[in-house]
This record gives C-alpha cells, structure tokens and sequence, in this order.
C-alpha cells in the first residue's frame, strides 16, 4: 500500500525488522508450504561473512563512498545459475538504511525500507543502461556485481522475512526512479560503481544521487534473495536467507563519516 504520509523517523520500523531478520537467521531452506520453487541458498563462505563497514562522504570529491569488509574475498562468491528466470539466484552485499525511499526517487511506501543492494545473479541482466563487463553489449552481465536500490518491506511469506516491494503494472500512485529497469517492483538500476578488491568492497555514490543531508544511519547485511515469475502468492524478489549482519540486531547503529 502507498502512504504519502511516510513517518519521518523510521527507525521503530526498522528494528522490527531487525528482530524479525535475526528470527530467522539461518532458517532458510525449510520451506513454506506454498512456495512454488523451493529456495536452494548459496553455501555461506567466508566471502559473505561482514567484518566491517563504513559510509564516508568526500568532501573534496562530493561522493559516498560505501565500503564493506569480509573474512574472505569480497565478491568472489557468486550463486549458481539456474538457467532460467523464475527460481533465479540473487547474491546481495546490503546497506540498509534510514533513508526514506523517495531520497533516490521512489515513491514513499508504508515502513519501507531503502537499501542499496551490490548483487550477483546470472540467469538475467537488470541494468540495461550500463555496460559492467565493458564488452559493449548491455544484457549479458547480471552475473558481474552491480548496483540496485530497493525498497524493502516486511513479508513473512518467505524465510528472510523480507521482499522488495511490488505493484500491480498501471497501479495509481507508484513512482520509480528514471533508471528503473522496467519491472514492477521498486527496484532501481543506478550504475554506481562497484569496487572489488580483497576482502574491501566499495561503491561509488555521487552525493547529488541522494536528495538528504549528509548524515544517516545504516547498517551492513550479506543475503540470499530469489525471483519468482511462476507463484502469485509469492513475492517476485523475496529475501529467502540472511547470511550475517554487521550490528547483528539491524539496529542501524553506524553513521555516515565526513572526510575532506
């Protein structure tokens, strides 16, 4: 449901959803009876496990920069194809925010949550505008680790609790970024660059990408997500696995630092 009444502070909101990630941390794979292709999660590695994380704003550059640590090589975990769009794989380094959704153009939602999503997914390519392998066709790099925005709201229909929030096509009220990829969720495909190196991984966030201050809160999550085109019971992208999260509550506690 759309609400143009958004709470301006929604924190309450978020560390429900932070009680209600930790509920079912490690769970996935048991299944709800009506789903229609059974998660089947990416193994956790130590690519996957947080270590750190930070959000510095550069003064001198006006730029995020959005920064995770992991035990292990960060990205070098990817999931398997499934070889098809429905039941398809989506690997996710994960900043939640406090950010309302409308600060990158979405629409407001009741208790949504925004993130910014870095993910893996072969079986599609979501971000026709950009070229991530640099080999100049636009659809064939899903698998490559990019960027999405995404509004996340409360769903216990899948074992993470969470799915990226969809509407009906033609629905009254929705409002996307202009760099949406077409689907009818609100899932945004900003380009945004993604650094891997090591155990660091880093995306570059130009400061007129976020229309808000410098200051918010966030906090550092690794998941499973899964498309579903074939059940319309269930979610098209729901969160089916949380693999670790940094303040391991969802509390949010980390704030943005200010660097010159």
């Amino acid at each position: 449901m759309l609400n143009s009444n958004i709470r301006t502070n929604s924190r309450y909101a978020m560390v429900l959803t932070g009680l209600l990630f930790m509920s079912t941390l490690g769970c996935a794979g048991s299944g709800h009876a009506d789903q229609s292709v059974k998660a089947n999660p990416t193994a956790i590695s130590n690519d996957l496990k947080i270590t750190k994380s930070d959000i510095v704003f550069n003064q001198t550059l006006n730029v995020f920069v959005f920064e995770q640590r992991v035990e292990g090589d960060a990205g070098s975990t990817i999931p398997r194809a499934r070889g098809q769009l429905d039941g398809a794989p989506v690997l996710a380094y994960v900043f939640v925010t406090d950010l309302k959704p409308q600060a990158v153009g979405f629409g407001a939602v009741d208790n949504g949550i925004l993130a910014l999503a870095v993910t893996s997914h072969p079986d599609f390519d979501d971000t026709p505008l950009w070229d991530e392998n640099g080999d100049l066709v636009y659809d064939n790099d899903g698998v490559v680790y990019h960027t999405h925005w995404v509004v996340l709201v409360k769903d216990s229909r899948v074992d993470g609790g969470l799915s990226v929030f969809q509407f009906q096509k033609g629905q009254p009220g929705v409002v996307l970024p202009p760099t949406n990829p077409g689907m009818t969720i609100y899932l945004d495909s900003p380009g945004f660059a993604v650094n891997l190196k090591g155990e660091k991984l880093q995306v570059i966030v130009p400061a007129y990408r976020i229309n808000t201050d410098r200051r918010f809160n966030f906090d550092a999550v690794t998941a499973y997500l899964q498309v579903n085109t074939s059940d319309k019971k269930m979610p098209m992208l729901g969160v089916y696995k949380v693999y670790d999260i940094l303040s391991k509550d969802l509390s949010l506690p980390f704030t943005v630092r200010t660097e010159k």
